[in-house]
């Protein structure tokens, strides 16, 4: 079942590089707006997958009792019960009880009720190996998901057992290394912590209802090519193998380099594997490696100590492990040399799957940051050093580890750096010559995302499309949570830094009051908070699904808000609504989306009403929605109190309120054209503030990157 990655047609007059939605046959998200509805009904494809209702066939997760089995378990199980799919959670006798061990989070997320409404459709089989239980015929299994160990004979052979019984079945692996040229299925492979991750990685001849279901139901299935250990376990097991090699030739103890990876890419890779469970992540690691070396060659082979803890089990962080009390730091040439074995070798398997066309760019790099905890993806870390600058750092990697530069290499995948696909990792955009739709498929907003978002803006005028919409992706990205904190850590001690940085985001947003002669900005997900939400009100228009959340939770960082959340929303509110507003700002509480009409949001209902009413804006149709226009004079009356907040808050929170109302009352006191720069004042001087530096954000950088 080997792969190659596709690149359909997306029916829209022009688009900055391909829609992620299209690798899975789902065309653009233009076309979402202009059908006003998804591309697939969830109920249809249940009947597609499991059968008609009164007919339906079971899911058989085999293995059930893994961490991964039991995982799926509770995340599918959750997802298809009200369409009353039982799965069968298929193991061996003796194995632990892994789905008790998942309970309590389902009654967590679900409450009792809900949660044994789940379990109700979940029944748990026992089988030997060789035959299947005759109660399994009798629930007429229709797809298999295979979770069982990375052994290719057993794998293969569990197969052909249940292709006997149930001819006609569809099957997928979750394995984590094997193609599915070498099991002769499709491939399913999800991402840790198994229960709550929603990125799979999917590999199959052409886009199947299967996947398409995942996405209905809210997942997010990637497609990706069919090679060894696909693209989030060359990552994951690449990192962990190059702090090995690291340690192996520094002698570095393993919870520092932990530390060091953590300060330059964002992962624990040893304390994750101990997180996973040390016997089974070691041996799945080892089991990557070994094969990626077979394949490939040094620049994969596992090193002794993964041999060893393979075979042992052992964790990487012992119990009680000790850590001695004097540290000592790097030199500024040892954490050259560190760089050089972290990113050299994680550079190079770049390579390798750009040349072998893994995936659409925006999943490789997407994948690094959902899955692997990369705080940025490996793609944009490498668009923001350049092509020689990467260059440079795998041969400085090949002079200390030369035996890796004979394999595996190919620098010539770094040439395309100018090119959209290379630009436009987190912002795309398309338009039909006369309306535009920008997506960001990335959760929180970052620096990057400005300067695509901006690149994009530029291309749509360039084009002649002046009436936009902006949202989500439909994909990569199912909500939208605020701005990435990390972006911050410069201004925690500089707050002109911080400054810049308000100021920079804001003039993006204002381009959409400014550049175009419509916007509209359209709230698809669970939530948008935060920058997002800054973001999207500078839009005309608002529109929001109904019961998506609106926040602002700067205050609980704390933080004042950068992208004009103290002067913009009241611009385009009236007076009797600006209460409402100083309660979201200085309580950080979430309004849902239908009770903000007319004071935050212009429309919010459901989805395909949602959908039509935007388009319909975007076109300039009969749409019946009132533009709020913005303020542009000094506002006067701003309240400076707000009832219903808690009279004694702890000293941080009372710092942040004081600091937001500040920027409230200064910030709206101020002709619009001074305003940004007063909010971005305010803001960078917060950002430095002792406050600041002992709150989230201050920790958070503390404890990343001052090793």
């Amino acid at each position: 079942m080997a792969k190659t990655m596709r690149e359909p047609a997306v029916a829209t007059s022009g688009v900055l590089r391909q829609p992620t939605l299209a690798t899975m046959g789902l065309g653009g998200v233009l076309d979402i707006f202009r059908r006003g509805r998804l591309p697939v009904e969830t109920g249809a494809l249940v009947d597609q997958v499991f059968g008609p209702a009164g007919e339906r066939g079971a899911l058989v997760i085999s293995g059930a009792s893994g961490i991964v089995g039991a995982g799926k378990a509770m995340q599918l199980g959750a997802r298809l019960q009200p369409y009353d799919i039982r799965i069968a959670a298929l193991d061996f006798p003796g194995a632990p009880d892994g789905i008790a061990r998942q309970y309590g989070g389902l009654v967590g997320a679900f409450g009792p009720k809900g949660a044994a409404a789940i379990m109700q459709n979940i029944v748990r089989l026992s089988y030997d190996g060789t035959s299947l239980p005759s109660e399994l015929k009798r629930m007429n299994p229709r797809f298999l998901l295979e979770a069982i160990p990375e052994i290719l004979d057993v794998k293969r052979a569990h197969y052909e057992l249940f292709r006997r019984e149930f001819p006609g079945i569809e099957i997928r692996s979750v394995t984590s290394g094997f193609p599915s040229k070498e099991l002769g299925v499709g491939i399913a492979h999800p991402a840790f912590p198994h229960e709550i991750n929603k990125v799979w990685e999917i590999v199959e001849e052409t886009p199947s209802p299967v996947t398409q279901l995942f996405w209905s139901l809210g997942l997010i299935p990637i497609e990706v090519s069919d090679d060894w250990s696909f693209v989030l376990d060359v990552l994951f097991c690449g990192v962990t193998h190059a702090g090995l090699q690291y340690h192996r030739a520094s002698n570095m103890p393993l919870w520092k380099v932990d530390k060091y990876i953590r300060k330059l890419v964002g992962p624990n890779p040893f304390r994750a594997h101990d997180a996973i469970g040390a016997a089974g992540a070691n041996f799945l690691t080892w089991s990557c490696l070994h094969h990626l070396g077979e394949r490939y060659g040094d620049l994969f082979r596992p090193t002794a100590l993964l041999e060893e803890r393979c075979r042992t089990g052992q964790t990487w962080y012992p119990p009680n492990h000790f850590r001695p009390l004097v540290d000592w730091k790097m030199t500024e040439a040892d954490e050259a040399e560190f760089r050089a074995w972290i990113l050299g070798p994680l550079f190079q398997m770049t390579s390798l799957m750009l040349h072998e066309k893994r995936g659409h760019l925006s999943h490789l790099n997407a994948i690094g940051e959902l899955c692997a905890q990369f705080r940025q993806g490996i793609l944009a870390q490498m668009r923001a050093l350049g092509p020689d600058a990467v260059i440079a750092t795998v041969e400085a990697y090949h002079r200390v580890h030369p035996q890796a530069a004979g394999s595996a290499w190919h620098p010539e995948a770094f040439a395309a750096m100018q090119t959209p696909e290379w630009r436009q990792l987190y912002v795309n955009a398309e338009h039909d010559g006369e309306a535009g739709v920008v997506t960001i498929n990335r959760e929180s907003l970052s620096g990057a995302v400005i300067e695509e978002l901006d690149r994009a803006f530029d291309w749509l005028k360039a084009e002649g499309v002046s009436r936009v919409i902006l949202t989500g992706d439909f994909h990569l990205a199912t909500q939208m949570v605020g701005a990435d904190t990390s972006d911050f850590y410069p201004a925690l001690s500089d707050a002109e830094q911080g400054r810049r940085l308000s100021a920079a985001w804001s003039r993006t947003a204002r381009r959409l009051e400014e550049d175009f002669e419509v916007s509209v900005g359209f709230v698809n997900g669970k939530r948008c908070l935060g920058g997002m939400l800054e973001l999207l009100a500078h839009c005309h228009y608002l529109v929001s699904v109904g019961d998506a959340g609106l926040g602002f939770p700067e205050v609980t960082l704390p933080v004042v808000p950068g992208m004009e959340g103290c002067h913009w929303p009241f611009r385009k509110s009236a007076p009797e609504h600006w209460p409402r507003l100083l309660t979201m700002l200085l309580g950080g509480s979430a309004v849902k989306a239908k009770d903000s009409v007319g004071w935050l949001t212009d429309y919010a209902g459901p989805l395909d009403d949602a959908l039509r009413t935007a388009w319909a804006i975007a076109r300039g149709g009969d749409h019946g929605v009132k533009r709020r226009l913005v303020q542009s004079k000094a506002l006067t009356n701003v309240p400076t109190d707000v009832a219903g907040l808690s009279d004694h808050p702890e000293p941080a929170t009372a710092a942040a309120r004081a600091a937001i109302m500040e920027c409230v009352q200064r910030a709206c006191g101020a002709p619009l054209a001074e305003a940004l720069d007063v909010q971005a004042t305010i803001s960078g001087a917060f950002m430095a503030s002792k406050t600041c530096r002992g709150g989230a954000v201050g920790m958070e950088y503390a404890k990343t990157m001052e090793v």
